[in-house]
């Protein structure tokens, strides 16, 4: 009668789910299974059926004594099982990663005449997991640096600055075209310094209007201005004992200029509507894609401030200047997106490669990204061609036919050939003395020295009698 009833209940669940299903009787024999469950572990029905469930063999089963004596699951004790994971055994000798779901069954007096339980394949999921921590372990290899990757001359040098910079307090300025990485290297800055276990907080200045801007890197008292209900501290209060990062600095308006100068100076800030000081600590990180030496001149960023948050000056270079860089990107790239998506693409093929290489990339590392998020959505092969890519990363072969160049040099701009030529002067005035040749240019020593290994200029001290 009880088997009756639980085949009758199997045809009322079998067709709505999609899981291995098993029904069990109080005593564990298996009672019925559906087409699911023989396929997850390739045992047939009938040979399943009247046997104890003990022959799947799960690690995470439990007997447990009623008060008879007799030997029941621990299911029947509970009640219920929950999002269990464990291993089964398939009938091939293999074990298959599951996740189960188990319920009692009871009639209609409420007498337990058996249970239910459904199994979810995780195997592949699992194996996903595995592969993308054994690409975690790869990407913190040699060629990367604090999810940067690259191992250009360029890309060390940034790596070298980071390095030497991470402990100091000193403000940074991270300058570079958009879509190069500086906010990965703010971050980096702060991980590898004496700060790394406090606050890291980012205010991007382009995005706010200036009245809602100051508001967010001071804060405000209740009452301040129109819709003021409450205070609230600001921006560099939550950042107090680590580190902010000001993107788009020189996006700041002149007024939040002066009081971002005053910050620097006093190590304080007043919230808006408040005349109080409040004492802060923290180091102040920005970036931008602007060119501020030339805003200085124009008179649209304060000159004193350029000054005081370009004390460690990091340049980072173009993704054009760093050729060699864009086979490691795209591998980091593809095998992300592999991951991600599922898809059966298994390489990059050469032409699509040689396309890559041939590419300006105007658009930076944001746009070789980019350009993988296309391909994986157009390709359908087991490689990216040529054809997967968008159309304008082919537009510069076509128009410069003729045998590629390995990597491209960077040819300097007339600013930078006036700069280096400025330096090499100062350090000849100062007889080699890169404190000297810092006064005599208005700048720190620091960016004396950041200068002399980005335009590779020797100092030579003169040795008199």
């Amino acid at each position: 009668m009880q088997k009756h009833a639980l085949k009758t209940y199997w045809k009322a669940v079998v067709d709505t789910i999609q899981e291995g299903v098993m029904i069990v009787d109080p005593g564990g024999v298996i009672v019925a299974v559906n087409q699911a469950l023989t396929d997850l572990t390739g045992f047939a029905a009938d040979e399943l059926i009247g046997q104890s469930c003990a022959t799947l063999n799960c690690a995470t089963c439990r007997a447990a004594r009623d008060r008879e004596g007799r030997h029941w699951c621990s299911l029947f004790e509970q009640g219920r099982m929950n999002r269990q994971r464990c291993a089964v055994l398939r009938r091939d000798g293999r074990y298959v990663q599951v996740l189960k779901n188990a319920s009692v069954l009871k009639n209609e007096d409420g007498e337990v005449i058996g249970g239910v339980e459904t199994l979810t394949d995780i195997s592949e999921l699992l194996e996903r997991e595995t592969a993308i921590e054994a690409f975690r372990r790869e990407l913190s290899g040699r060629d990367t640096f604090h999810g940067m990757v690259g191992r250009s001359p360029g890309m060390q040098r940034v790596y070298d600055l980071i390095d030497n910079a991470a402990d100091s307090d000193a403000p940074l300025v991270i300058t570079g075209e958009s879509g190069t990485g500086k906010e990965l290297v703010a971050r980096a800055v702060h991980e590898r310094g004496k700060r790394r276990d406090q606050p890291y907080i980012k205010v991007n200045c382009a995005a706010l209007n200036e009245a809602l801007l100051e508001s967010e890197l001071f804060g405000h008292v209740r009452g301040a201005f129109t819709g003021a209900h409450q205070g609230r501290i600001g921006r560099f209060e939550a950042a107090s004992g680590g580190s902010i990062f000001l993107d788009e600095i020189g996006d700041l308006p002149m007024l939040t200029q002066v009081k971002l100068l005053r910050v620097l100076e006093e190590k304080v800030i007043e919230r808006v509507g408040d005349n109080r000081p409040l004492p802060v600590d923290v180091r102040i990180i920005t970036a931008t894609n602007r060119h501020l030496d030339v805003m200085v001149e124009e008179g649209s960023f304060r000159r004193d401030l350029y000054y005081r948050i370009n004390v460690i000056p990091v340049i980072v270079p173009p993704l054009r200047e760093r050729i060699e860089d864009v086979p490691l990107l795209a591998e980091s790239f593809f095998r992300t997106l592999q991951l991600k998506s599922g898809k059966d693409i298994r390489a990059i093929s050469r032409p699509a490669m040689d396309l890559l290489m041939a590419h300006s990339w105007p658009g930076n590392v944001r746009e070789l990204r980019s350009t993988f998020e296309y391909a994986f959505v157009t390709c359908q092969t087991a490689s990216i061609q040529p054809e997967d890519l968008p159309a304008s990363i082919g537009q510069a072969q076509q128009a410069s036919p003729g045998p590629r160049p390995r990597a491209r040099r960077h040819q300097p701009s007339d600013r930078e050939q006036q700069q280096k030529q400025e330096l090499i002067e100062a350090l000849q005035q100062a007889e080699g003395n890169q404190s000297r040749a810092a006064d005599i240019l208005g700048v720190s020593r620091v960016t004396v020295w950041h200068r002399m290994k980005r335009y590779g200029v020797r100092a030579v001290r003169r040795v008199t009698d």
